[in-house]
């Protein structure tokens, strides 16, 4: 089994961030939600004394102010699709694990035929619904889908996944601007 992360991986850019931009934009009165999202993220980021599925309950806050929620999300695609690319090409039957909630991630993935596990997000209240779906999480959830896999290939762009590069037989680090995959790199350097 080959698995890919997505955001900065398969996705140039953030794909969470980029639709919060893009909410924000047609819907100006979720700006209400910055000031909060701004603390959680300093304490977060910053400080370190908030974890990322905390800091992610914050930023989802503005979901409640998308009147339809799965429409806003096919016309994030129709307009973002074209950030999908990179070094690596997933096939039909890959699967991504993503930090990204899964409600932003999943009709754009069936349309490539990958199969998706992500973070739990209620798309209309913004509640998390679970931890966040990165760094050794990943290996949870995916030990929880697939108790008997063996992940061939891992491609990710962030030393956030060491825990599953190391998981993996092989593991690439991918660097879409340059369009380059390298062995996985010792985290310890």
């Amino acid at each position: 089994m080959d698995i890919y992360d997505f955001d900065g991986t398969l996705y140039r850019g953030d794909s969470t961030a980029d639709f919060f931009k893009w909410c924000l934009r047609r819907y100006p009165r979720i700006a209400r939600t910055l000031p909060r999202t701004g603390v959680a993220a300093a304490a977060c980021l910053g400080l370190h004394i908030l974890d990322k599925t905390s800091f992610k309950s914050t930023l989802y806050r503005f979901l409640p102010f998308i009147p339809d929620i799965d429409v806003e999300v096919e016309r994030f695609w129709r307009m973002h699709e074209h950030n999908i690319m990179g070094p690596c090409h997933p096939n039909m039957g890959d699967l991504i694990i993503s930090a990204s909630p899964e409600f932003l991630l999943r009709d754009v993935c069936a349309r490539r035929g990958l199969e998706l596990i992500a973070s739990q997000v209620d798309p209309h209240t913004g509640c998390t619904l679970g931890p966040n779906c990165s760094g050794s999480e990943k290996i949870t959830r995916l030990n929880e889908r697939y108790p008997d896999a063996v992940v061939e290939r891992f491609f990710s762009d962030s030393h956030n996944d060491d825990p599953l590069a190391t998981y993996a037989q092989e593991a690439f680090m991918v660097n879409i601007p340059k369009g380059t995959l390298i062995p996985w790199p010792d985290s310890k350097n």
